[in-house]
């Protein structure tokens, strides 16, 4: 969508975006985000009559959901080749800006009330955490992967390693963020005793 046809809401759920991706739900205020559209509170709370509170609910909301189309895609894009999934996977999720899962539970979702941090890490669960359970599972039930394998515990493991990639500085990324996940998928399919062969 062009900038020409971007509606006010949507120009103001993008720059809300951006301020809650940097600051957290607690440090942001509707001043930070009415300043950077130069908008009346009265406008925000037009489009949003909930504040601070609905606004970041429809911000993550929106995002989560964006993530979770783009996961559903590259998952089916790769066919049923489990190292494909995971490789088309964690190339998405380091196109994307980072959802940042942990400040979310650990500072924005205790600061909401129960029910909205409710929906929000439940729809994280059928957006994210669900499609990669279900990759892994498709792993077990083939084979590729052992049959004690928890799906659940590698999906939750295999979303954190991806992510916390987004976090190394730059001055020490010898590689692209990709070769690393690659790695990482790797390691998943094959235990660390794979570096004895190398990437193939």
């Amino acid at each position: 969508m062009t900038a020409e046809m971007t509606t006010p809401r949507e120009r103001l759920l993008d720059a809300a975006e951006r301020i809650f991706s940097a600051k957290g739900f607690s440090a942001t205020t509707l001043r930070d985000i009415s300043s950077k559209l130069s908008l009346s509170h009265a406008s925000l709370y037009y489009h949003f009559p909930g504040g601070k509170e609905e606004l970041f609910a429809a911000v993550t909301e929106r995002n989560i959901m964006h993530h979770g189309v783009g996961l559903l895609h590259s998952i089916e894009a790769a066919g049923t080749d489990l190292r494909g999934q995971l490789r088309g996977a964690a190339a998405w999720l380091l196109s994307q800006s980072p959802m940042d899962l942990i400040r979310m539970a650990e500072t924005d979702m205790p600061a909401l009330p129960e029910h909205v941090a409710k929906k929000l890490m439940d729809l994280v669960y059928v957006q994210m955490i669900l499609r990669l359970r279900q990759v892994f599972q498709a792993g077990v039930d083939t084979g590729e992967l052992g049959p004690a394998t928890d799906a659940g515990l590698m999906a939750g493991a295999f979303l954190g390693l991806i992510e916390s990639l987004h976090s190394i500085p730059e001055f020490a990324v010898r590689r692209s963020r990709t070769d690393m996940a690659f790695e990482l998928v790797e390691v998943l399919l094959k235990g660390l005793d794979y570096s004895k062969g190398g990437l193939k």
